[in-house]
């Protein structure tokens, strides 16, 4: 799998609204979010190995932040059609076997992947309160290695948000993965 770069957003763009199911049977908007402080809107994917190697790392962010105002969300927006594994019925599969504490989402046409300038698996984007763009990249320092992590970059941009921080948009590093499988 080549390694492709999330690119440059501008921070403080508005959070893209959409209107997606779910792998749980329902169907969610950026309102079904409305109640949070902090949103985390996460492009993922089932087959990547980047989206696996940091899988546990989302769910024990989604678990550690659960008391807190903080909704974390997957969106997959493959080609389902050339990637069988990326399929709705496998997202649900792997939203169970994971047992994802956040909603597992279906962008079928790209069209929100395309909204948000998603270009990679996992591409990370989180939002204020106002539901502008606060942080825009990596979950931590080393995707590949889980033990050799020194700076959970994600982790602290929620951090920050939670204590009325706006994160450093100096200490933004791209997020790294596979490129989103566009039709």
């Amino acid at each position: 799998m080549a390694l492709v770069e999330s690119e440059d957003v501008e921070l403080g763009m508005d959070a893209p609204d959409f209107e997606l199911p779910a792998t749980d049977g329902d169907t969610y908007s950026l309102d079904s979010f409305e109640e949070s402080d902090v949103l985390v809107v996460m492009f993922i994917c089932n087959h990547c190995p980047y989206v696996k190697a940091v899988r546990g790392r989302l769910i024990e962010l989604a678990e550690d932040f659960e008391d807190a105002s903080v909704d974390l969300v997957a969106i997959n927006p493959n080609d389902a059609d050339e990637y069988p594994d990326d399929s709705f019925e496998r997202m649900q599969e792997i939203a169970d076997e994971y047992d994802y504490p956040f909603p597992y989402l279906r962008d079928e046409s790209q069209e929100v992947a395309r909204e948000y300038g998603a270009v990679c698996t996992p591409d990370i984007f989180v939002f204020d309160e106002a539901r502008d763009l606060a942080y825009r990249g990596r979950v931590d320092d080393n995707w590949k290695e889980p033990d050799e992590v020194t700076r959970e970059d994600l982790r602290l941009a929620v951090e920050a948000l939670l204590e009325g921080d706006q994160p450093d948009p100096d200490e933004q590093y791209p997020s790294q993965g596979c490129s989103i499988k566009w039709k």
